[in-house]
């Protein structure tokens, strides 16, 4: 699988690198889907969902932002997310909320990578064009 733009197949290599699902405890599994940010700097950033029981997990985006975040950065320019079927697909509400609080002035500028196959990219604007923000 060849793509135009190596960036990315980077991140995409480094969202499958960390998917492996696997079940925690009975009542929690992580790596189903798993997500990469590309950060204002150009360093790529990695996350995994972790499904639970109850209201405590966290879509592989948001873990992969909180992961930029904890490393001192906050502007992202590009996400992806890997399902479970292998198929890339939008960001959830939640993280398109987490994405937007963050970036308020200019969120509609990120760009996700819709499939991998024919490398369609839609920004965040397009996904969420009249935000309450």
């Amino acid at each position: 699988m060849e793509m135009k733009s190596n960036i990315w197949q980077e991140m995409y290599q480094a969202a499958k690198a960390v998917q492996n699902y696997r079940k925690i405890s009975d009542y929690i599994d992580a790596g189903g889907v798993a997500a990469a940010i590309l950060s204002a700097s150009g360093r790529i950033y990695t996350g995994v969902c972790v499904d639970t029981c109850s209201t405590l997990g966290i879509c592989a985006e948001r873990n992969a932002i909180f992961n930029m975040l904890t490393n001192g950065e906050q502007e992202i320019k590009k996400v992806l997310a890997i399902m479970p079927s292998g198929n890339l697909g939008a960001p959830c509400g939640a993280c398109r909320e987490l994405m937007v609080q963050l970036m308020p002035e200019n969120y509609q500028e990120i760009e996700v990578l819709m499939d991998i196959k024919t490398e369609e990219i839609v920004t965040l604007g397009e996904l969420t064009p009249k935000w309450w923000i």
